[in-house]
């Protein structure tokens, strides 16, 4: 068997993503490596979502989804790690491929991300070239400026060779590692390197592109979420450190510096609504708050 015929099973959970999935999907169909399965895991959506994946069978008036190999999954609201552990259980192919509903990928983004897996060079790999999809909205700006990023990057272009993200990964070495951490939190992705004890290699090309919370709503649940992970509310110590980090004062000093330094007065009202979700998260977390989103 060739490198570009062994099977790649691609794996997407789904939640409340009536608005981007169609669109994840037609990028995948126009992959240029097309020995592939994709594998959609619906994690319990509230919305529409059961309903485009499901009974419209990728299909919609101007559009069918071609790729013949799929499959649909559904499991109840748990969170991502649980439901990417489920369809990376229910996958056939020998590479695992991890992605978001809200992305969508350049054409020849599985080809780059596995090649150094097919080739044997590493068990797992990574990509640093995730693109902001909506960088021309206000709310995505105020968000990369919080993460001292460029409008159009998710991740800096010096980033290391290695990273604690697996993007692609051998079955092999995903079952070994017993897959995610089931705890559906933030950091959930992370601990296929912790488990393992050994990070994904970072591929040249592999471009994707991905959208950053555009309404003051969605930076709110995004900042909820990561204020539930383990580095922030894992423990008491942690706990009392990010109520200082993220209270009223520091925030508001850093959010009029920046939105001074970077000509973006919106910022502060971001840093503001930004530091109360990550300390309601943290407040909750005495409360022993679910971690999922």
């Amino acid at each position: 068997m060739t490198p570009n015929s062994r099977l790649v099973s691609v794996v997407i959970a789904v939640y409340n993503e009536e608005k981007v999935i169609e669109d994840c999907l037609k990028s995948l169909q126009n992959q240029s490596y097309r020995f592939l399965e994709i594998i959609v895991v619906d994690d319990g959506s509230t919305d529409n979502t059961q309903e485009i994946i499901g009974k419209r069978g990728f299909a919609s008036q101007n559009w069918k989804f071609e790729i013949g190999n799929l499959k649909l999954l559904y499991q109840k609201h748990h969170g991502p790690g649980p439901a990417r552990n489920l369809g990376a259980k229910k996958a056939a192919g020998e590479i695992l491929v991890f992605v978001d509903a809200d992305m969508t990928f350049d054409k020849n983004f599985i080809k780059d991300l596995t090649a150094p897996i097919l080739k044997g060079e590493t068990i797992g790999t990574f990509s640093k070239n995730e693109i902001v999809k909506n960088n021309d909205n206000i709310w995505s700006i105020c968000w990369n400026i919080n993460r001292n990023l460029p409008p159009d990057r998710m991740i800096p272009e010096n980033y290391p060779k290695k990273a604690p993200v697996f993007r692609a990964i051998t079955k092999k070495k995903f079952n070994e590692a017993g897959g995610f951490d089931q705890t559906g939190e933030y950091t959930d992705d992370w601990s296929l390197s912790r488990k393992l004890g050994i990070e994904s290699d970072v591929v040249n090309g592999a471009i994707y592109y991905h959208s950053n919370p555009a309404s003051l709503f969605e930076v709110w649940k995004q900042a909820r979420w990561i204020g539930k992970n383990k580095f922030i509310s894992g423990n008491l110590i942690r706990r009392f450190k990010s109520l200082i980090l993220y209270s009223l004062p520091i925030s508001l000093t850093s959010g009029l510096f920046k939105s001074i330094t970077k000509g973006q007065l919106s910022f502060i009202l971001f840093k503001l609504l930004y530091d109360l979700a990550i300390t309601t998260s943290v407040i909750k977390s005495f409360l022993k708050e679910q971690k999922s989103k």
